[in-house]
């Protein structure tokens, strides 16, 4: 529209500290997308995974040949089953040892299991604290880009003669613009963060599920070892 006000030019025309406020706020909205689309496709693989492994581990596989079959890969485990390699791992060392009684069997690959499930939480929580940070700072940033924007614009209006609505509309408007970048750069944050962080629980409340199943499991199996 002719004689209206172009977003592109009055960013461009801000002033140093405007524009640096913008400047952190594009950085701030990149990175927190970048880490939205990486961190729904890691909680995605997760929890998929915990349903492809619980589908074996529940068919009545063999636990030994289940455990080879998830530490034959190349690469590194991870999810649930880095729990049950752990948990099993620890359960068949302690299990070749003589005079080894079935608690303290069952005690160690519990140990083992918890030190794998802390792991896989941290691993998935890595870089939600980020979004949070971006969702509560950026309206505040966005806001000091705007008292500034202001500011320069009255300071302006100081050497006009005559001020009007054309000569105050451009300098507010272009610092009202950091403010509304500060919410572009803090609604999606906030709202991915939230809702990884209800996904988040789910898979540690299913981890621990796992864990507690597991080591009933393993129990039985310690106490059939035990001599009668």
């Amino acid at each position: 529209m002719n004689g209206g006000l172009n977003i592109l030019d009055l960013m461009l025309q801000a002033s140093i500290f405007v524009k640096v406020v913008m400047a952190i706020l594009l950085i701030f909205s990149f990175m927190s997308w970048v880490i939205i689309f990486r961190k729904r496709a890691m909680l995605t693989k997760a929890m998929r995974g915990a349903d492809e492994f619980e589908e074996r581990f529940w068919s009545g596989a063999d636990l030994a040949g289940l455990f080879r079959e998830v530490t034959a890969g190349s690469g590194a485990v991870t999810g649930i089953e880095s729990i049950f390699e752990a948990g099993f791992r620890e359960f068949a060392r302690l299990r070749q040892r003589r005079q080894m009684d079935s608690r303290t069997m069952l005690e160690g690959a519990q140990r083992g299991m918890r030190v794998a499930e802390s792991r896989e939480i941290d691993r998935l929580e890595q870089n939600l604290e980020f979004l949070a940070n971006v969702g509560s700072i950026s309206p505040y940033v966005g806001l000091l880009g705007t008292v500034a924007g202001i500011m320069v614009a009255f300071v302006g209006l100081a050497n006009m003669k005559e001020a009007t609505i054309a000569t105050v509309a451009p300098g507010i408007a272009e610092a009202l613009i950091a403010t509304a970048m500060g919410l572009i750069a803090a609604i999606p944050a906030v709202w991915a963060y939230n809702r990884y962080q209800t996904r988040l629980e789910r898979i540690a409340t299913r981890y621990n599920a796992f864990v507690e199943e597991f080591s009933s499991i393993l129990q039985r199996q310690a106490h059939s070892d035990d001599p009668a």
